[in-house]
């Protein structure tokens, strides 16, 4: 039985996302210096990705 083709990919994102995890909002708010230690993960201020 072969695998359809909209599944093959779905292990490789190839496109850019526009939405980003939390872990990732605040690394990028390190980057950036917005972030403050401590700080909570809740109403984290918007973060466009790299």
């Amino acid at each position: 039985m072969s695998q359809h083709s909209s599944l093959k990919s779905a292990n490789k994102i190839t496109t850019r996302r526009n939405v980003l995890k939390r872990f990732e909002r605040v690394e990028t708010l390190k980057k950036q210096g917005r972030w403050k230690e401590g700080q909570r993960v809740f109403g984290l201020p918007k973060t466009k990705p790299e």
